[in-house]
């Protein structure tokens, strides 16, 4: 088996059709397998996806493992020399995983794989990026991006400079798409499961590269990627999802003074945009500013009381009214 494709879907059914419409009808030449790891929908995408591609390899998971779990459940199950981790709301273009292929088998020297991502109006998405660092975030919360155009001394949490059109290493490619070779991906253990739901993607390229294999992107290669279909509002459970593993990621990777200091960074972004949402809505009161400014208040308030070290060694977390709808994320 050449290439394993490994879905996790959760209540996905608008959108995991055309996904998997787009995988079968546009590879020509790939030997593949498509596994989907359910987490407990309940939305008959289960008894669809069985009826309308019986190659599928579904496996029913029964609850919500969120996204690392889920994905290893499939990752464990996968047969092939590379494994894709790709998410239900992407479009694979024709001929776009033969393509793919082709790219890492001319790469031996690479362990991970990532490609040309646009979102649905073929805009350039920019899903490959630099390993997060607290230089590199201060740079993000202040509002230096720009920096970066005159050195890389500046990079931050995007390549500024690139915009994806030509090969080129890359630190980590996100989980909506990105490529592994499979025996690499089992050896380092899959996503680390402590990342329920974000930073699980940077955190498994960073473990790609410390095994001593680099990540390679190519143009070649496009999909694209709906973004965000299961979330249609602001939410506070997505929110404090991103502090609560950005916490354990620096924490993982750069011990206690990393966590504390990437408190303060989290704090500076906070006020830096509450700064900049709350004169325009002052001056013209907006539905859609007004709930961005009530999520940053609520995360604010819960990183200003949060000790970062008690939350990633014990579990502890403060208690505050968040005064907004809490949703559990996929």
């Amino acid at each position: 088996m050449k290439l394993s494709i490994v879905i996790l879907c959760w209540n996905d059914l608008k959108v995991i059709s055309q996904c998997l419409r787009s995988i079968f009808a546009g590879t020509y030449f790939a030997d593949f397998e498509v596994i989907v790891s359910d987490n407990g929908s309940s939305d008959q995408s289960v008894p669809f996806i069985r009826k309308t591609f019986p190659r599928v390899q579904v496996i029913e998971n029964g609850t919500n493992l969120r996204f690392a779990k889920g994905n290893n459940v499939g990752i464990r199950a996968s047969r092939g020399e590379y494994v894709l981790i790709l998410n239900p709301d992407t479009i694979v273009h024709p001929g776009a995983l033969d393509r793919w292929i082709e790219f890492a088998d001319r790469h031996p020297e690479a362990g991970g794989f990532g490609c040309r991502v646009l979102y649905a109006d073929g805009s350039y998405q920019g899903v490959s990026r630099p390993f997060p660092t607290i230089w590199r975030d201060w740079i993000a919360a202040l509002g230096l991006r720009s920096l970066g155009h005159l050195s890389d001394l500046f990079l931050s949490d995007k390549y500024v400079r690139w915009k994806g059109d030509s090969e080129r290493l890359i630190d980590w490619q996100a989980g909506c798409c990105v490529m592994v070779r499979g025996e690499l991906l089992k050896e380092i253990g899959g996503f680390d499961e402590q990342f329920d739901y974000y930073y699980e993607d940077v955190d498994l390229c960073r473990r790609i590269w410390n095994a001593g294999w680099p990540i390679l992107y190519t143009p070649e290669v496009t999909i694209t990627h709906l973004v965000g279909q299961s979330v249609k509002s602001f939410r506070i459970a997505f929110e404090l999802d991103k502090f609560r593993n950005r916490y354990r990621y620096f924490y993982k990777h750069f011990g206690r003074t990393g966590a504390r200091r990437a408190r303060m960074v989290a704090l500076a972004w906070l006020w830096a945009r509450l700064a900049a949402y709350t004169l325009p809505q002052l001056l013209t009161r907006n539905p859609v500013r007004e709930s961005r400014l009530t999520l940053y208040r609520a995360a604010m308030e819960w990183n200003k009381q949060l000790d970062p070290i008690d939350f990633v060694e014990n579990g502890l977390e403060p208690e505050v009214n968040l005064g907004v709808p809490v949703q559990v994320p996929q």
